[in-house]
Formats: structure tokens, C-alpha cells, sequence
């Protein structure tokens, strides 16, 4: 038997602690209004970009997930190169931070801001 997964965008346990701490923060915790958008740019050393922010406005046309307990919103260009992408959390040494485990991206740059497909 085997199960697959629904296509979508996911968010990790670490990743979901520091949002709901920088929610906290920025004081729209409590507001079920507010949401996590993430997008692609063009731009960065591989030729496009990750963004990610806190919204409150919905478009007709975003692509929208929930998972973690937590809402995930992208435009549908996006959502074409995030597929199946799982946003993270780094506190250690060697970077800290959010970053994308994009399984879409053919190669990254050294500093995992920016990727190519």
C-alpha cells in the first residue's frame, strides 16, 4: 500500500514555533485574519528568489494550504515552483534562519537564498 501526498506547501515543527513566536511579536498572533504568504521572485544568484511575509489579503487567484496548523498562501505562479516545497528553521552555527527544502530546484547558491528549476 502506499500513500501520497497531497501537493501543497508545508511547514516544519521549527519553522512553525518561530512563526507563531514572530506573529506573537508582531502582535497579529490572536488575528485569524493574518497568514503566512511565501512567493518566487526573479532575482539572486540562481535567477529566482524566495519572499516570505505576513499577510492578511487574500487574491482571487492564490493557492491556499494548511498544514502544522498554520496557513500557507502563495500566488499560483509561485505555487508552480513550490509544489511539494516545505518552508524550515535553522538556529544552529551555520546559518540561521528560513529556508526553503525545495525538491523543484535543480541547483541553489551558497547562501540558499536563491534557486534555478
Amino acid at each position: 500500500m502506499s500513500v501520497e501526498l497531497e501537493n501543497g506547501i508545508f511547514i516544519s515543527e521549527k519553522a512553525k514555533a518561530k512563526i507563531v513566536e514572530l506573529m506573537g511579536e508582531a502582535g497579529i498572533a490572536n488575528d485569524p485574519s493574518y497568514f503566512v504568504r511565501v512567493g518566487v521572485v526573479g532575482g539572486g544568484c540562481s535567477g529566482l528568489s524566495y519572499k516570505l511575509d505576513f499577510d492578511n489579503e487574500q487574491k482571487a487567484s492564490d493557492q491556499v494550504f494548511e498544514h502544522n496548523g498554520l496557513k500557507i498562501v502563495t500566488d499560483l505562479k509561485s505555487f508552480l515552483y513550490l509544489v511539494n516545497t516545505t518552508l524550515d528553521f535553522s538556529d544552529g552555527l551555520n546559518g540561521k534562519g528560513f529556508h526553503f527544502i525545495n525538491p523543484n530546484a535543480s541547483r541553489t547558491c551558497g547562501c540558499g537564498e536563491s534557486f534555478a528549476v
